[in-house]
């Protein structure tokens, strides 16, 4: 933290690029390097100039200053805009690093954030899914998640349970004063039931906001010949899968994506379900199994005179069920094919800017071991046990949950560094 670090902050190749500095040296620094004295410089301004090493000019260029607290590590911070030729980057970071820079490391920058107070731990997570980001709906978790929607809902949170732990621990202090009245145990037991009911959704959440940041998983599942390549093709418009009237054609999955209503779709076309002594198409009638339990869609298709698969379907399962060749649909000639796209977009839950949805699996981790605790909670209070036992379960809680954002309880070294060795460098 006592060093001033410098990263290319752009991808190199394009017609610009923007090197960051940031850290105590850093105007000082840059003015050894640039044919300005930009150390008195007010705050978020630009200035022109060149980038030189002596008497050479490597490049014109643009000079951003933040000065801190406003910046985005909260450090003196700089953003040199210069051409983007590879040459003249690596010379730049080569100048700085020779007068007093350092490279910095992946996730450095938002690493410096987090520990300088300009953001909590689940907020830095999401500049990383903001970078990852693929889709509408991927954008937007992050995006939520960026401005605090979480931080704002665990906040929530802990000022509930520590509205309980505040009443226990009352409750303990002055029990000998027989002239007091304290909460009821059941008025215990009902807050406690409300926070796991919040925590429980939160965790429920995870699912969907996996699916969305990594694509829906969608399972075309049916008997050989009904036509599941065929839709497959017209889903992606596109000759992706092998079409033929020969049964068995398709012997293992195949996997495409495309992007409906801001939402990424996976799908999964599978060999046709049927039984057969061909121990290769018996594979991969297995795999076909194996994919629709693990879709979060199945379309089930048929045709006139042949029946719908029979497969174990799960509760939290979408199931689409299409019969095809018929004048309603076929997927050769792309009828009903629309219909189908919107049918998908409406299986899929869209959350409003309110809601939160997590979509780290790191968070939902805690969420399940606080909530471990917090069950804990409930059975002491049911079970009329001490108040300094419940309270013992009730900081577990409070703790699993600090550690989403990072306020809690000191936060190991190694989560940290879990969390930032996936940046890339530059950010």
């Amino acid at each position: 933290m006592n060093d001033t670090i410098c990263a290319l902050a752009t991808a190199p190749g394009g017609a610009l690029g923007i090197i960051r500095i940031s850290g105590a040296q850093s105007f000082e620094i840059l003015s050894r390097v640039f044919s300005k004295d930009i150390s008195n410089a007010q705050p978020n301004t630009i200035h022109y100039g060149h980038i030189k090493n002596g008497s050479e000019i490597l490049d014109e260029c643009m000079v951003s200053i933040f000065r801190a607290p406003h910046s985005y590590t909260g450090e003196d911070s700089a953003e040199i805009s210069c051409h983007g030729s590879r040459y003249i980057l690596n010379k730049v970071l080569e100048l700085l690093v020779q007068h007093g820079c350092r490279m910095a490391g992946p996730g450095e920058y938002t690493q410096r954030a987090y520990l300088n107070g300009k953001m909590d731990l689940s907020q830095a997570e999401a500049v990383a899914d903001l970078i990852a980001s693929t889709n509408r709906a991927s954008h937007q978790l992050a995006m939520s998640q960026l401005r605090g929607g979480i931080s704002s809902e665990l906040a929530r949170l802990r000022e509930q349970l520590l509205k309980l732990t505040s009443l226990l621990e009352l409750e303990l202090d002055f029990s000998d004063h027989e002239d007091l009245e304290f909460a009821d145990r059941s008025e215990l037991l009902s807050l406690a039931q409300q926070i796991d009911t919040h925590i429980t959704h939160l965790a429920q959440s995870f699912k969907t906001g996996q699916a969305l940041k990594e694509g829906i998983p969608v399972a075309i599942v049916g008997a050989p010949n009904v036509g599941k390549s065929t839709l497959l093709n017209a889903l992606l418009n596109e000759e992706r899968a092998i079409v033929s009237d020969i049964q068995g054609t398709t012997r293992d999955t195949i996997e495409d994506t495309i992007q409906l209503g801001g939402i990424t779709f996976r799908f999964i076309d599978t060999a046709g379900i049927r039984h057969t002594d061909d121990q290769i198409e018996q594979m991969g009638i297995e795999r076909s199994v194996s994919a629709a339990q693990r879709a979060r869609i199945i379309i089930m298709m048929a045709e006139p005179g042949v029946p719908y698969p029979d497969i174990d379907v799960r509760d939290d399962q979408t199931v689409i069920r299409i019969e095809n060749k018929t004048d309603a649909f076929q997927a050769k000639f792309g009828i009903g094919i629309d219909e189908l796209k919107q049918q998908l977009v409406a299986a899929i839950p869209h959350a409003s800017d309110s809601d939160v949805i997590i979509s780290n699996a790191r968070h939902y981790e805690i969420l399940t071991r606080a909530q471990e605790h917090l069950s804990q909670v409930i059975k002491g209070l049911n079970a009329q046990i001490s108040g300094d036992l419940l309270s013992e379960d009730l900081r577990l809680v409070l703790s699993e949950l600090g550690e989403i954002t990072g306020q809690g309880q000191i936060t190991p070294t190694e989560v940290l560094n879990n969390i930032f060795q996936h940046f890339c460098v530059g950010k």
